[in-house]
């Protein structure tokens, strides 16, 4: 009996810590966009607090739940989500494809939140 709940358990020990490293990333990237870091476990909440760091309309949220418009709108978050944070088209592609690594590179990294002048004032 202890064998298989070790088997079944064993995989998820590995996956809980990525999911812990993913959320206090996410918090950090927060954090360095002077928003409330503890936003980024709330569901729907967190895409709303990241549409403000993006300095996109909050009604984007809609967006989100219209299946195909929202890889869209994803795309888009995070370009602007690398590029507000001084990277290139190269970091949103990793960003996209492996957000595994690249969001805790943008969370712990030395990235340093850019907004434009001119959208100073929205914040």
């Amino acid at each position: 009996m202890n064998n298989i709940v070790l088997y079944f358990l064993a995989p998820l020990v590995p996956l809980l810590v990525l999911v812990v490293v993913m959320i206090v990333a996410l918090w950090k990237i927060f954090i360095k966009a002077n928003q409330p870091g503890w936003a980024a476990i709330v569901p729907i909440y967190n895409v709303v607090i990241m549409l403000r760091i993006v300095q996109k309309p909050t009604w984007w949220v809609i967006l989100t739940f219209i299946p195909f418009v929202n890889i869209i709108i994803g795309f888009i978050i995070t370009y602007e989500l690398a590029k507000i944070f001084g990277k290139r088209i190269g970091f949103t592609i990793g960003l996209i494809l492996l957000p595994i690594i690249f969001i805790p590179i943008l969370g712990f990294g030395k990235a340093i939140y850019m907004p434009p002048a001119d959208n100073l004032s929205n914040l």
